[in-house]
C-alpha cells in the first residue's frame, strides 16, 4: 500500500503557485467593481442637464468635484500596480521547473516509444561511457539512465512502471504545502507565532468587534436606532404635531450628535455664529428646557435648518455644517413617516393607543418638500423658479393676473406670461421656462376590484378590495406644445367648439381618481327578478304533445328575439375573455416586478439651495379624511419615469365606511412630490 507523505516547499515554488492565484482572486473582481467608469459619459449627463439645473448647488458641487477629484486617478494606480505584481508572478510562474511530472523512460535515453531492445541497449551503451563518473560524467544523470534501461529491460520494472508510472512499484503519495520550509524551522518558531497571535487574537477580533459594534447601532436603512426610538417617544407623545414642533423634534436626531456620529461637528466658533443667526431669526424657542431640544447639537442644527429655509447667508464654516444637515434631512423625514405609519397600524390593530394624525405625517412630507426647495411654508412657489425674488411677486400677484402658484403661471397664454415676466431678460426668460416645462405632472387614474372574483367590479362589504394605481408622469413642456397646436378652423361644428370649452387642464382634474372610482361603483349590476307563481305555473304548463316545458325547452321564439339573445351571449363572451385576458396580463405585470430591479435614478429635482442631487421620489397612500387617519401604508414609489402602477390592498373593515358610506371625498388618494 502506498503512504502519504506532506511536505512543506523547500525550493518556493509551490508558493509562488499559492501567492499567484491569491493575488489573481484580489486583482481580477477589484478592476471589475473599482475601475472608474467612463467620466466622459458623467460629464456628457452634466452638460445635458446645464440648461436646466445649471445654477442649482448640487450641479455646481458636482461640477466642481468632477474637475478637482484625483480618486479615480488613485484608484487606476492602484489597479495597475496590483496588476503588474499578478504578471510578475505569473511570469515567475511559468519558468519554473516542472518537479513532478511523468517519469518517461524513452525520454530519458532520448529514443522514440516503441523502440526494439537492440537499440536500447545501443543507445545505453553511448549515453553510458559519456556520462559515467569514472569518465567525468554527471553521476545523477547516469542514474536516471540505468533506472531508464532497467525499466525498459528488465520485466519486472517495465511491468511496474506500466502499472504504476514508477519502475520501483507504487509511491508514496505526496502532498505539497505552499509554505516555504523557513515559516517551520525551529529559529523561526516564536516570530511565526507572534505573528500568528497577533493577526487572529487582536487585528481579527478588534476588527471585527469594531464593525459589529457600529453595525447594531444602525437600522436597514442607515438611522440610529436610538433616532428611531426618540422619534417613537414624540410621535406618540404629540399625536398632532405642527411644522415647528417637528422641526425641533426632526434636528434632535442624533445624526447630529457629535458623540454619536463622528460626522458631526462642534466648532469653537459656534458660540458666536449661532446666537447671532438666532437673533437674526427671531423666535424659535431657544428658551424651551424640553431634552433633548436644549442641548447644544439640537439647537446648532435647527439653526441651520431654519437658516436654510430662509435662505439666509452664513459664513463657511457655518454652511458646511448646514450642508451635513440638509443631506441627513430627507431620509430622517422618511423614518418620521415610518415611525408614524407604524403607529398608525399598531393603534388599528390592537386599540388603545394614540395614533399620529394624517397632518403630522402630511407635515412631514410637506418638510421634505420644503428641505429640498430652501423655502420656507408660507412663501410663494414661485420663488422655486431662478430669478424670482420677493419684490418680483407683486407683478405676478396682481388682479390682471392673479398667478400664485406654478400652474397658474403654467395656464397663462404666451403672451401673457412674457408681458407679466417683463422684468426678466430673454437668456433669463429662457431659463425660467426651461425649469418651468421640466417640472412634472402626475396623471393618475385609479381603479378598484375584486382579484379572483366572477364579477370584479362588483364591491361588496367585506370584500377584499384591490385598488390599483396607475401614475403617468409628463412634463409641464408638453402643455406649452399643446399651446401651440393649430387653433381649430370654422368648419368644426358647434358641438366640438363646445366640448372643447369645458375641456380644463390635466391639473385642474384634482378628483379624476375619485371620478373614476365613482363611475365603476354606477356600472348597473343585473339582478335576477323573482319569479312569480303564475310564471312558475306557467313553465310547467304541458305542450299538446304532453311534454312538459320546464324540462323540454321547446318555446317558440321570434326571430328578432333570437338575434338579440345571440348578440347578448357574444357580449357577454368578449368581456368574458377581455376580463380573462386582463387578468392574465395583470398576474404577469406581477410577476417580472418580482423578477425586475428597477433603478431609483429617476429625474433629477431642481432644487437652487440643496447640497446634492436628488431624485423625483412619490408618496402614494390612502386616507381618510373625515377621521384624519391613514388607512393603507404610505407607499415611497422610488422608481417612476414614465408609468408605474401601485396595487394597495387597505384593511377590510375600513371598506364599508371608505367606500360605501362616503360619497364627496371621504377617500383621498395623494400623492406628494419632492419638487
Amino acid at each position: 500500500m502506498a503512504g502519504q507523505q506532506f511536505q512543506y516547499d523547500d525550493s518556493g515554488n509551490t508558493f509562488f503557485y499559492f501567492l499567484t492565484s491569491f493575488v489573481g482572486l484580489i486583482v481580477i473582481p477589484a478592476t471589475y467593481y473599482l475601475w472608474p467608469r467612463d467620466q466622459n459619459a458623467e460629464q456628457l449627463r452634466l452638460k445635458s442637464l446645464r440648461r436646466v439645473h445649471g445654477r442649482c448647488l448640487w450641479y455646481r458641487l458636482r461640477h466642481m468635484k468632477s474637475q478637482q477629484s484625483i480618486v479615480p486617478t488613485l484608484k487606476k494606480a492602484a489597479l495597475l500596480f496590483g496588476w503588474a505584481i499578478f504578471l510578475l508572478l505569473a511570469y515567475k510562474v511559468s519558468k519554473l521547473d516542472r518537479e513532478y511530472q511523468e517519469y518517461n523512460p524513452y525520454e530519458v535515453l532520448h529514443l522514440e516509444a516503441g523502440v526494439s531492445i537492440a537499440e536500447i541497449k545501443k543507445q545505453y551503451r553511448v549515453l553510458s561511457l559519456k556520462y559515467h563518473p569514472d569518465k567525468g560524467g554527471d553521476e545523477a544523470m547516469f542514474m536516471k539512465l540505468a533506472k531508464a534501461y532497467s525499466a525498459l529491460t528488465n520485466e519486472e520494472a517495465r511491468d511496474n512502471w506500466e502499472k504504476y508510472g514508477n519502475p520501483d512499484g507504487p509511491r508514496v503519495t505526496s502532498f505539497g504545502i505552499a509554505l516555504p520550509a523557513w515559516i517551520v524551522d525551529q529559529k523561526n518558531s516564536m516570530l511565526v507565532l507572534l505573528v500568528y497571535g497577533l493577526a487572529f487574537m487582536v487585528i481579527l477580533p478588534v476588527v471585527v468587534g469594531t464593525w459589529w459594534y457600529r453595525s447594531i447601532r444602525y437600522s436597514g436603512d442607515q438611522i440610529l436606532i436610538n433616532t428611531t426610538q426618540l422619534f417613537m417617544h414624540f410621535m406618540y407623545k404629540t399625536p398632532t404635531m405642527n411644522m415647528k414642533r417637528l422641526v425641533m423634534v426632526l434636528t434632535a436626531a442624533f445624526e447630529f450628535d457629535p458623540r454619536s456620529n463622528k460626522e458631526a461637528i462642534i466648532r469653537p466658533t459656534d458660540n458666536i455664529e449661532v446666537p447671532q443667526l438666532i437673533r437674526e431669526l427671531g423666535n424659535i424657542n431657544v428658551k424651551k428646557k424640553e431634552p433633548p431640544f436644549c442641548y447644544p447639537y439640537s439647537l446648532k442644527a435647527r439653526v441651520l435648518l431654519l437658516t436654510h429655509l430662509a435662505r439666509m447667508d452664513v459664513s463657511e464654516n457655518i454652511e458646511e455644517d448646514q450642508r451635513f444637515v440638509m443631506k441627513k434631512c430627507p431620509a430622517l423625514l422618511q423614518e418620521l413617516i415610518n415611525v408614524g405609519c407604524q403607529l398608525t397600524m399598531m393603534a388599528t390593530s390592537r386599540g388603545g393607543l394614540r395614533a399620529p394624525r394624517l397632518t403630522s405625517i402630511e407635515n412631514c412630507m410637506k418638510l421634505s418638500q420644503m428641505v429640498v426647495q430652501g423655502l420656507q411654508e408660507a412663501k410663494s412657489p414661485l420663488l422655486q423658479l431662478p430669478h424670482f425674488e420677493e419684490e418680483h411677486l407683486r407683478y405676478c400677484i396682481s388682479k390682471k393676473y392673479k398667478v400664485r402658484t406654478l400652474q397658474d403661471l403654467v395656464s397663462l397664454k404666451d403672451s401673457d406670461r412674457r408681458n407679466m415676466l417683463r422684468f426678466l431678460g430673454e437668456e433669463k426668460y429662457d431659463e425660467v421656462m426651461a425649469v418651468l416645462g421640466s417640472i412634472p405632472y402626475i396623471n393618475m387614474e385609479t381603479k378598484l376590484q375584486v382579484l379572483d372574483d366572477e364579477d370584479s367590479n362588483n364591491v361588496t362589504a367585506g370584500s377584499i378590495v384591490t385598488v390599483t394605481v396607475t401614475l403617468r408622469r409628463k412634463r409641464t413642456s408638453e402643455m406649452f406644445e399643446k399651446e401651440d397646436a393649430p387653433l381649430p378652423t370654422e368648419e368644426t361644428n358647434a358641438e366640438e367648439q363646445g366640448d372643447a370649452k369645458n375641456k380644463t387642464k390635466v391639473w385642474q382634474n384634482k378628483n379624476k381618481g375619485a371620478k373614476k372610482a365613482a363611475k365603476s361603483k354606477k356600472k348597473k349590476l343585473t339582478k335576477k327578478k323573482p319569479v312569480t307563481q303564475q310564471q312558475a305555473k306557467g313553465d310547467k304548463a304541458k305542450h299538446p304533445n304532453g311534454n312538459v316545458a320546464g324540462n323540454f325547452p321547446l318555446i317558440e321564439r321570434d326571430e328578432e328575439s333570437d338575434k338579440q339573445s345571440d348578440t347578448e351571449v357574444d357580449e357577454i363572451a368578449g368581456d368574458d375573455e377581455e376580463e380573462w385576458e386582463a387578468l392574465q396580463q395583470s398576474i404577469q405585470r406581477r410577476e417580472r416586478a418580482l423578477l425586475e430591479t428597477k433603478s431609483k435614478v429617476t429625474h433629477p429635482v431642481y432644487s437652487l439651495y440643496f447640497p446634492e442631487e436628488k431624485q423625483e421620489w412619490w408618496w402614494l397612500y390612502i386616507a381618510d379624511r373625515k377621521e384624519q387617519t391613514l388607512v393603507s401604508m404610505p407607499n415611497h414609489v422610488c422608481t417612476l419615469k414614465d408609468i408605474e402602477e401601485v396595487r394597495r390592498q387597505p384593511p377590510v373593515c375600513a371598506l364599508p365606511h371608505l367606500f360605501f358610506y362616503s360619497g364627496k371625498g371621504d377617500i383621498v388618494v395623494l400623492s406628494g412630490v419632492e419638487f
